[in-house]
């Protein structure tokens, strides 16, 4: 479980190719401290992936060919940064929101404009997820928990305060790029058994 409160933008070091895989090495001093351990789960961009490698101040992952399918990492080149947060300790404070790091979809920024005291991000998802995106709810985009401010039509809007401008990389984006987005996983469960309910009835 993850919480979308971003602990570091690490900056990708090699982008390897094995397979129908990817070898990512990632610089991050907070994320490789000596708390870090083989097969811990960190999120990078908003996907759960498992510490294959670590050493002082940097860290290997790998992302298989669904993960690659479904998601932005396939584009990462070395050189690029991301947003990184390590799983949630029992006991520690939930900040943000309950997330999984399992990414529901690639939504698209439409327009980005800065208002002074924050910066408003609007972005189109797959039409399929509409439904779990509600105003003042809760979504994570490219691993970052961010409250909904707006609908309207097939897209969403969010507006980033200047400590997360500052501590992520979504400033970084520019519009036509694409992220990734996690809806709150409370709307498909709340979808699952009503649906298996309504149709007993």
């Amino acid at each position: 479980m993850f919480t979308g409160l971003v602990e570091d933008v690490g900056r990708l070091e090699r982008c390897e190719r094995r397979s129908d895989a990817i070898v990512f090495s990632v610089a991050s001093e907070v994320i490789a401290d000596s708390t870090l351990s083989l097969g811990d789960s960190v999120a990078v961009d908003g996907v759960c992936l498992t510490v294959t490698d670590f050493r002082k101040g940097h860290f290997q992952v790998l992302a298989g060919a669904e993960t690659l399918r479904l998601t932005t990492l396939g584009k990462l080149r070395p050189g690029g940064k991301v947003n990184l947060e390590r799983a949630l300790c029992v006991g520690a404070r939930l900040g943000g929101h309950i997330m999984q790091g399992h990414v529901d979809g690639i939504a698209t920024m439409k327009s980005k404009r800065d208002l002074g005291a924050n910066v408003e991000f609007t972005f189109e998802p797959p039409a399929a997820l509409l439904r779990y995106i509600i105003a003042k709810g809760s979504i994570a985009i490219d691993g970052v928990s961010l409250t909904v401010n707006r609908l309207e039509g097939t897209c969403f809007g969010v507006a980033l305060i200047p400590h997360t401008v500052a501590k992520t990389s979504l400033a970084t984006k520019s519009v036509g790029q694409p992220v990734n987005i996690e809806v709150d996983m409370i709307g498909k469960y709340v979808e699952s058994l009503l649906g298996g309910h309504l149709a007993r009835t």
